[in-house]
């Protein structure tokens, strides 16, 4: 029993909050304590959306006014919500600046990369090109040895050719001149 007792003294004195994680650990361990019972869940702060400013004021009322008079109290009022409503159209038309410059940078960072990658891209089109008509010069150049080597080749078969002809023809020339 006494061991129950130091366990719960010290539990409690453990519930010194002394920066958010202890915070944090004091609430979960409330939580799991009781599992069943649902968690709070704060609802999420809406924007105040206030009315547009009115078209006419029928009745427009000076800061003039004396101070007991109901028409001070009015105009105060009246005064503080149109501040409110300038505060909130300032605000938003800030966060549209922001919002704004935000993707003007988004688009220029886009444009340069895009530029970066074109660039590349074309450098290495180029490089592809250069090893291709190497390529292609490599094999022309080939096959103009191959066939000026062949060409010659066969040049000196047909001149040799044409020789052996032309002596045939000789003799087949003699030969008739002989039969007659």
């Amino acid at each position: 029993m006494s061991d129950d007792c130091s366990d719960e003294e010290e539990s409690k004195s453990k519930k010194v909050i002394r920066n958010a994680v202890d915070l944090q650990r004091i609430k979960l361990e409330k939580l799991m304590k009781n599992p069943e019972k649902p968690a709070f869940i704060p609802n999420v702060i809406k924007e105040k959306k206030f009315p547009d400013a009115p078209e006419f004021v029928r009745n427009v009322m000076g800061s003039s006014a004396g101070a007991g008079s109901g028409e001070f109290h009015v105009y105060r009022h009246i005064r503080r919500r149109e501040y409110s409503r300038n505060l909130y159209l300032h605000s938003i038309k800030e966060k549209q600046e922001l919002n704004e410059e935000h993707h003007k940078k988004l688009e220029e960072y886009k444009k340069e990369a895009e530029a970066k990658t074109a660039k590349k891209r074309a450098k290495r089109q180029k490089l592809k090109m250069k090893k291709r008509l190497k390529r292609l010069n490599k094999n022309k150049d080939d096959k103009k040895d191959e066939n000026s080597e062949s060409e010659s080749e066969s040049n000196q078969s047909e001149s040799e050719n044409e020789n052996k002809n032309d002596d045939k023809n000789e003799q087949d020339q003699d030969d008739v001149s002989k039969i007659r």
